[in-house]
């Protein structure tokens, strides 16, 4: 049942965040329901998705575990290492920064990093399907990001906010990335990231 569950999460999500992309259906979407009411129901749309992918797996990891490969441990090791950046990325995605410029679209080179880095350390089934709908999503949201025409350039902060805000984004990233290891995944996903 929690695969089920999971799945179909995940297909909500995907097919929610891919119409998206498709600007023309978008705009006919806005212009039927109104700016605001498009909103409210996408938003409650992704929320209704996040809910059934947390729940899913859930249930999958606690009855239905189905393992496809065993990674070797030390992919764990990568893993973490990988996950490092990921944080700083997201982080720098609300910090106009050489970071952000650089990246381009930061947010989605830190989804396809913890995706990317979690696929490397788990090998059942649910987190295959989990974290490759989430870099498949997030690859193809860049790819269509490429496609598009560029959009007017927003003035820059100066050099030196930018590089200030590239060490906000560094310290702020590296805070939340021991959070997330030493707190958030032992109490609430039940895998400890540092130590045994």
């Amino acid at each position: 049942m929690g695969l089920t569950v999971l799945v179909l999460g995940l297909a909500i999500f995907l097919a929610t965040h891919l119409f998206v992309r498709s600007r023309s259906r978008r705009a006919a979407a806005i212009a039927r329901l109104g700016n605001v009411p498009y909103r409210i129901v996408f938003s409650l749309v992704s929320i209704l998705a996040v809910v059934l992918i947390v729940v899913g797996f859930a249930q999958y990891r606690a009855a239905g575990w189905v393992d496809i490969w065993y990674p070797p441990l030390w992919m764990r090791h990568v893993t973490v290492a990988l996950m490092l950046p990921a944080v700083i990325l997201l982080v720098a995605a609300f910090v106009p920064g050489h970071l952000k410029i650089w990246s381009k679209y930061p947010a989605l080179v830190a989804v396809k990093l913890w995706a990317f880095a979690h696929l490397l350390a788990n090998g059942d089934l649910g987190s295959i399907l989990m974290f490759g709908t989430f870099l498949a999503w997030a690859v193809i949201a860049r790819i269509a990001l490429k496609r598009q025409p560029p959009e007017a350039a927003k003035p820059l902060p100066s050099e030196r906010r930018l590089w200030i805000n590239d060490a906000v984004a560094v310290i702020a990233g590296v805070l939340v990335y021991l959070a997330l290891g030493f707190v958030f995944h032992p109490l609430y996903i039940g895998v400890p990231v540092f130590g045994a």
